[in-house]
């Protein structure tokens, strides 16, 4: 997470609320600040891939990528938070090498999310917990029991891919 030369915040956060299909996200451009608010995160409530649609509570903007987050949690009931963010260096080691989705998929869109489901049908994504948007150069995915489980896979995959030159 972070944000770009034009000052607008990449990557976003989220946790799923309870067993239900609902969660916690934050919101679009809110990558980088420093701290977060309760205003600066949408509860999604309701979703439609086929549609492209989702409902939400809250003030902020939902972030563009709640539909992959949705595509996660639909795809693994025992995961309970995801991380996207962007590391153009971890991204260029892991393409290919863990669960990828197609260049052809652009992020933020129902497509990345049909993907996504694919992706968990035909791949280990469940056993490495990550995974790379090949489309959406920079962007990798992890997710899993909470957001300190999820940050130790990101962590662990920094510390055991080569360094892309």
């Amino acid at each position: 997470m972070g944000v770009d030369s034009n000052g607008v915040g990449f990557g976003n956060v989220s946790i799923r609320d309870g067993v239900s299909k609902n969660f916690y996200m934050t919101g679009s451009a809110t990558g980088g600040l420093p701290e977060l608010t309760a205003t600066d995160c949408v509860r999604v409530v309701a979703y439609d891939f086929a549609m492209n649609c989702l409902r939400y509570e809250g003030a902020a903007i939902p972030s563009s990528e709640s539909l992959t987050h949705a595509a996660i949690y639909e795809s693994d009931s025992s995961a309970s938070a995801v991380i996207h963010c962007h590391d153009l260096g971890l991204w260029a080691a892991l393409l290919d090498r863990v669960p990828t989705t197609s260049k052809a998929v652009g992020y933020g869109t129902p497509e990345m999310a049909y993907e996504i489901m694919r992706l968990f049908k035909v791949d280990d994504v469940r056993t490495g917990k990550i995974l790379v948007m090949a489309g959406h150069q920079g962007g990798i995915v992890v997710f899993g029991q909470d957001l300190k489980d999820a940050f130790d896979v990101l962590m662990r995959q920094r510390s055991e891919s080569p360094p892309c030159i």
